[in-house]
């Protein structure tokens, strides 16, 4: 329920101030009134939260369990209030599911309660939403949602703990050159001192040991710059656009080709199947393909889709996706089942993809050690070769 802040004056005269939960300002006058007070005023406190989306994890539960609960019978004030008072859920969630519940009491739909928490649900969820108000249905789709933000999280997850192993040899190939060269290198230094001339490999490994040794906060702070500067950049729509670009190419762009082509196929089909207009689908599936270069050339498909032409047709052309999209849309559409071979297509994806990101890691890991076993190796050679140079020219001598 809202709760209120409020100001009371008892049988005499004394102010009491407080807050407390009430359906409305009415009935908070007739609790009052029961109790011998007489209420002066109450007002509704608003909780301000800072707006952001709910991961994908967090809009399955919520999605499961709005559409368990509506299934069993359960209002949709309760549901929320339910689902907002789990234990398991953070503080941010709760305040989101109970701003839907006072909305919701206000008589505002949930659709447009959503939208007024932008970006925390995204378009696919209001549309859903909107949708179903129209036919009472909240329950199946909530559950249908509940499906597709999970099987989404799956594969977002399989690709972070696919790059997970990767990741960890980076940080160690960063460690071993910074123990290397800012500890190791210099106890050969004095002994380098005495040595007339050095091969040029030894002096280039030197100069960089002395510079890590000696200059160290400077790569530190140089190192924050590029991070803080980098994100920055990469924020900026020209570069973004350029390196999404990038991204659709090579050996990594056929893997992110496969995601997506299965994102927007899994977004698109559940968009259809809640009974929303095509051009709509279309038009709110491809802001959820993730890749600013893709969704730029919705434009011109949105344009043919407006003018009649079939989704299929219209896609054909979309550099990003795999060519399996709209020949499979394309077969939905002459046999009438779109929506099944949608989520077929989609399904279909999701295992290439998942294969893709196996036979993917298996490139990175063995290049990881290759990179590791070069640099260790050119600093033994830098470090041995002049000294096995000394000895050689002393047993010369002898």
């Amino acid at each position: 329920m809202p709760e209120f802040k409020y100001r009371a004056q008892d049988q005499n005269g004394k102010i009491i101030k407080g807050r407390t939960d009430a359906p409305d300002s009415s009935a908070l006058h007739k609790r009052f009134h029961d109790e011998g007070l007489t209420l002066i005023d109450a007002t509704p406190v608003v909780r301000r939260v800072a707006l952001k989306p709910l991961k994908k994890s967090q809009l399955a539960d919520f999605a499961r369990q709005l559409g368990t609960l509506t299934k069993a019978g359960v209002s949709l004030v309760r549901t929320l209030e339910i689902i907002a008072h789990d234990e398991s859920i953070g503080t941010y969630e709760r305040d989101i599911y109970l701003k839907l519940r006072d909305r919701i009491i206000q008589g505002i739909p949930l659709s447009t309660a959503m939208e007024e928490l932008d970006p925390a649900f995204p378009s696919l969820f209001v549309f859903m939403m909107k949708a179903t108000e129209q036919t009472g249905n909240i329950d199946d789709t909530a559950l249908r949602l509940a499906k597709h933000y999970t099987e989404e999280n799956e594969l977002e997850q399989q690709v972070k703990s696919s790059l997970t192993y990767p990741k960890i040899l980076a940080v160690l190939i960063v460690l071993v050159v910074a123990v290397i060269f800012g500890y190791v290198l210099p106890q050969f230094e004095e002994l380098f001192a005495e040595m007339p001339s050095l091969p040029l490999p030894t002096r280039i490994l030197m100069a960089i040991s002395d510079f890590v040794a000696t200059k160290w906060y400077i790569i530190i702070i140089v190192a924050a710059l590029v991070v803080i500067f980098g994100k920055i950049i990469i924020q900026l729509p020209a570069v973004r656009y350029q390196i999404d670009k990038i991204k659709t190419k090579g050996k990594w762009g056929k893997l992110t080709k496969v995601i997506y082509s299965a994102r927007f196929a899994r977004t698109l089909s559940s968009l259809y199947e809640g009974g929303i207009p095509i051009y709509n689908c279309v038009e709110v599936a491809k802001s959820t393909i993730g890749n600013a270069y893709v969704e730029a050339q919705f434009d011109e498909v949105l344009k043919r889709v407006s003018g009649g032409a079939s989704v299929s047709d219209s896609l054909r052309d979309v550099k990003g996706f795999v060519q399996k999209l709209p020949s499979s849309i394309k077969v939905g559409e002459e046999t009438g089942q779109l929506g099944p071979m949608l989520a077929s297509v989609a399904d279909d994806l999701d295992f290439y993809s998942r294969q893709a990101l196996v036979k993917l890691t298996s490139y990175i890991e063995p290049v990881m050690i290759i990179i590791m076993a070069i640099i260790v190796g050119f600093v033994m050679i830098a470090v041995i070769k002049p000294i096995y140079d000394s000895y050689s020219t002393i047993s010369a001598g002898v």
